[in-house]
């Protein structure tokens, strides 16, 4: 098992939105629906078995930037990711409103 993040430069088809990402080699999670992969076992190191699409189901503010929470369809785990500045913003305040966003 890796320890340390490993970037990894990889465009993709969302599973969820069918959106073609371009993948800056810090892409967690399509610009367009804010669903994600749960792909890795560390940052990029591609070992996870489970492969379940990761739901967004919370967003946080923190120090004037964004990080939403993901929840695994699959195994259930939840992981926070940092917001990017392809996200669809409208989506991100989508999910505040419905009462996801966490203090």
């Amino acid at each position: 098992m890796s320890q340390s993040f490993q970037r990894r430069v990889e465009d993709f088809i969302c599973e969820n939105c069918g959106y073609q990402v371009q993948g800056s080699g810090y892409t967690n999670h399509c610009p367009q629906c804010l669903w994600s992969k749960h792909v890795d076992v560390q940052p990029g190191d591609r070992e996870e078995e489970c492969q379940g699409l990761m739901e967004p189901i919370g967003v946080e503010a923190k120090k004037g930037s964004y990080r939403i929470l993901h929840r695994c369809t699959s195994c259930g785990i939840e992981r926070w990711n940092k917001a990017a500045k392809e996200d669809d913003f409208e989506i991100i305040l989508q999910l505040a409103a419905e009462g996801w966003g966490l203090e």
